[in-house]
């Protein structure tokens, strides 16, 4: 019993081995096998692995950022083409189209060689060594990084600043896109603020608030995103829907779906995009089983 609980374990090694040396292809095997990795870590060491990007994501069905799509559509567009460009902020309420807008993009122009790197906020030291690792590989990199917000007290916005300041303004190859619900990304303490002084009529913010907004300013293009109204709420259920369900709706139908789809958002306390794909979600699987 103990031999086999011994080979047991030694197989489970053996396949984490396997797994993390395949991850550990040349980096040259990374131009044809995917367009979107992420950064993960084994131990100390850090490698790229391939994600099933989702072709869901389509610029043409973001409904109601048509100016935060044509900010980012011309920056992404000039990156491409060779000409100089922006590392960009999109902040705002969670749900309003942030990270689908960016991972819509790879989907719009994966084709001119546009791929996508993940990086998790915990491992911004590790750009760097992404960037070198990838020097010689053809294509342009959007380095992503989603939900990025600093706590009181983290230092690793220190290094963001460090990086953004340094290695990213010296290469057309790599450019950033990250998402944050906070405008200046590090936590703004009343305290803080409370020390800001006015001088000759201009309000002058303490070194720690001064501090923590020159980080959002690394970011040359910010782009800003906010709940969407109950019409614009529901033009995004019902987009959605018929896209999913591939069926024309009826005038009945359609105040069905209203009635229900506000209801759903009333409950949550929010109107985001989120909140519609997923009634949409549920009201398509209820219906399928009613169906049945």
């Amino acid at each position: 019993m103990k031999t086999q609980n011994l080979i047991e374990k030694a197989e489970k090694i053996l396949e984490k081995i396997e797994k993390i040396l395949n991850v550990y292809h040349s980096y040259e095997e990374l131009e044809e096998s995917s367009t979107a990795w992420i950064w993960n870590k084994s131990g100390n060491r850090g490698f790229l692995e391939s994600i099933d990007h989702s072709k869901k994501d389509q610029l043409a069905d973001l409904c109601h950022i048509d100016r935060q799509k044509a900010i980012l559509k011309q920056n992404t567009l000039q990156f491409l083409s060779g000409y100089p460009a922006n590392n960009a902020l999109l902040w705002g309420p969670r749900g309003t189209g942030k990270s689908s807008l960016i991972r819509a993009l790879l989907n719009e122009y994966s084709n001119r060689g546009l791929k996508m790197i993940e990086v998790q906020p915990k491992d911004l030291a590790d750009i760097p060594e992404i960037m070198s690792k990838l020097t010689n590989i053809d294509g342009k990199f959007v380095i992503f990084c989603d939900d990025l917000t600093f706590e009181s007290g983290e230092t690793n916005y220190k290094i963001l600043k460090t990086i953004l300041d340094g290695s990213l303004r010296t290469t057309k190859q790599f450019i950033v896109y990250a998402t944050s619900n906070r405008r200046h990304i590090v936590q703004e303490n009343m305290e803080e603020n409370q020390k800001a002084q006015v001088i000759n009529q201009e309000i002058h913010h303490s070194e720690a608030i001064e501090e923590k907004i020159s980080l959002s300013e690394r970011f040359g293009i910010w782009v800003s995103f906010h709940p969407f109204s109950q019409n614009d709420y529901m033009t995004i259920v019902l987009h959605h829907l018929q896209n999913l369900s591939q069926e024309t709706l009826s005038p009945e139908q359609i105040n069905e779906v209203k009635i229900y789809a506000l209801q759903w958002a009333l409950e949550r306390g929010s109107r985001s995009g989120r909140v519609a794909n997923q009634f949409v979600l549920d009201w398509l699987g209820k219906k399928g089983l009613q169906n049945d």
